[in-house]
């Protein structure tokens, strides 16, 4: 073996063995002395938000998603700069940066500098679901917050417009394999998206002046008349049109219908040979396969590159570094 194969070895494996120990130092009982209220407070926190914006579960499940597809779950998405991530555009349709705020500033007052912002963003996700009507899971914490944001990596999160392909292959950039896919697009059984999100599918199916033929017809019409051609793309529709605000397994249901809401979303049942159909079918026949299979890739995604031990820091504002 020459030696640039042993070092590429060696290097990969070192990579390797940083990954499963920072994976490894997570634990769902890291604040269970220094912060033993932790989540407590955030789900006093959440319940108040919940009473002012009852969309508030889902921006905020959004918002960990995001942060761990770019450069892992280290709460970068919260910071703000010219050069944030929060002002790209897939995530200028973000929301709920005020309510991390409230949380942050319950935890400092409860436990200075002690809670992270990235385990912020992990645990509201995890409440939130569970708020929702959704699976309860034990969250590893112990993430740090990272010291910059990084613009450059936002293309790694996944657009309502892309193909099935394109998707799959961000998940596996990620670790994350295509039951993963399927649960984790699941959590679009709640919440809303703007009609930007979904016009082309109506009106210019990719560039043929024709919808989407995968889409029902009559769920067509109704979204004509929700998004009218030449509009403002900004209306927000529900992304499950029966249970919008509650996190439960008719997402599945709805794209067997061929009601799903976004193009990266029907693509999981209406494309032919691909593995993920058989699983939208499971999830659809049984909620709970789907919510067991949700918590264990949230807890996944939650493991993507986090930051520990002295790696990063402990924000006392999350939207600025110390």
């Amino acid at each position: 073996m020459s030696s640039f194969k042993i070092i590429a070895t060696l290097f990969l494996l070192s990579t390797a063995m940083m990954l499963r120990e920072s994976n490894a130092q997570l634990s769902g009982t890291f604040y269970a002395k220094t912060c033993p209220n932790v989540s407590s407070i955030v789900r006093s926190v959440l319940q108040n938000a919940q009473q002012n914006d009852i969309w508030i579960f889902p921006k905020l499940v959004r918002l960990h998603f995001h942060d761990c597809f770019v450069h892992g779950c280290d709460a970068s998405l919260l910071l703000n700069g010219t050069d944030s991530e929060k002002t790209a555009t897939p995530n200028l349709s973000t929301g709920g940066y005020s309510v991390i705020d409230d949380i942050k500033t319950a935890l400092e007052h409860s436990c200075p500098r002690v809670v992270s912002c990235a385990d912020i963003l992990a645990l509201a996700a995890q409440i939130s679901v569970s708020l929702a009507g959704g699976p309860t899971w034990e969250v590893p914490l112990g993430r740090r917050d990272g010291r910059a944001a990084h613009r450059e990596a936002i293309r790694a999160i996944p657009s309502a417009h892309e193909s099935l392909n394109n998707i799959t292959a961000k998940f596996k950039n990620m670790g994350l394999d295509s039951t993963d896919l399927v649960a984790l697009s699941g959590v679009h059984t709640f919440g809303r998206a703007q009609c930007s999100s979904f016009m082309d599918r109506l009106y210019n199916f990719k560039g043929s002046g024709k919808s989407d033929p995968t889409l029902n017809a009559t769920y067509l019409k109704a979204l004509t008349q929700l998004c009218p051609k030449g509009r403002d793309g900004r209306s927000l529709i529900d992304l499950d049109e029966s249970t919008s605000l509650t996190f439960d397994n008719n997402y599945f249901l709805n794209l067997q219908n061929h009601r799903g809401l976004l193009q990266s979303d029907q693509e999981l049942f209406s494309t032919s040979g691909a593995d993920t159909v058989a699983i939208v079918n499971r999830f659809a026949n049984s909620q709970s396969q789907f919510f067991d299979s949700f918590a264990k890739s949230m807890v996944k995604m939650g493991n993507i590159s986090p930051l520990t031990g002295s790696n990063g820091e402990i924000r006392s504002d999350c939207r600025k570094i110390n």
